[in-house]
């Protein structure tokens, strides 16, 4: 019988550590399951080399009044580096000829320079000001930027019901202590990795926007984009909507169409 009692204090022992590690063995299940959800939402939007398309931004204020700006969007593919895109503005005519261009970067925050034709100059955004508003929407200078992995570190949360499909629903957090968010939340569909929802909050911790991603269409076989996107301002009732048309892929942008003298020519 004396046996007995070292046994089960080493037993007890045993089942105390293993309620020690099994909330921190789950906690980095739940990254690497979140990481790995991210991974191959990523992966499975590459190879497209480059696009461009047509864009209507329409502005909503808080008491639902509109007005419309007409984009063309073009976009380059990097091997080893975030992507390389333009937004050009042609109407109406207050913001006729301004010009944004955007290098994202894999660990790095992202270049950003903004040509404004009444000024005559290209502004150079800095990393202090991505958190601002671009050009008075509802997207920030820094939700331009294209995703890119290793900018977040990552936690799977659930899974769960969204519209007539199943999403995997991932917390990611900023790497860049610049960032204007503490945490992003997505729902990606199960079927085909594609964003559904991203829910943004603020460096308080608020939920502050919601963007809804709609419309889906595939294109070249491979390459899914939303007709629609919806970023809902939650603190002060305004939104943004982003309707995509004649989207265009491997259409010959090289790396002359990307670059700050490209912005002054932009027509």
């Amino acid at each position: 019988m004396a046996l007995n009692k070292p046994l089960s204090k080493l037993a007890l022992a045993s089942l105390s550590l293993s309620m020690l590690i099994s909330p921190l063995a789950l906690a980095e299940s739940a990254e690497k399951q979140g990481r790995s959800i991210m991974e191959e939402y990523e992966r499975r939007d590459t190879g497209w080399q480059d696009m461009q398309a047509n864009m209507q931004m329409i502005l909503r204020n808080a008491q639902g009044q509109e007005s419309t700006r007409e984009i063309r969007m073009k976009s380059l593919e990097q091997e080893n580096d975030g992507d390389k895109s333009l937004t050009i503005f042609d109407q109406p005519r207050d913001v006729k000829g301004t010009a944004f261009l955007s290098f994202s970067h894999i660990n790095k925050a992202d270049d950003q320079w903004l040509y404004l034709p009444a000024l005559g100059r290209v502004k150079r955004i800095s990393s202090r000001n991505k958190s601002g508003p671009f050009m008075g929407s509802e997207f920030s200078y820094e939700d331009m930027g294209s995703f890119e992995i290793d900018k977040y570190t990552y936690k799977y949360l659930k899974e769960e019901p969204c519209g007539d499909l199943t999403c995997f629903v991932v917390e990611s957090y900023p790497v860049d202590k610049a960032s204007g968010y503490t945490r992003r939340i997505s729902w990606v569909d199960q079927n085909e990795y594609r964003m559904q929802k991203l829910d943004f909050y603020d460096r308080k911790n608020s939920l502050l926007k919601t963007l809804t991603f709609n419309g889906y269409q595939q294109y070249s076989g491979e390459f899914w984009r939303a007709d629609k996107l919806e970023m809902i301002n939650h603190q002060n009732g305004k939104s943004t909507v982003l309707a995509w048309q004649n989207y265009r892929f491997k259409v010959g942008l090289n790396e002359r169409n990307f670059n700050k003298n490209a912005l002054k020519r932009a027509r």
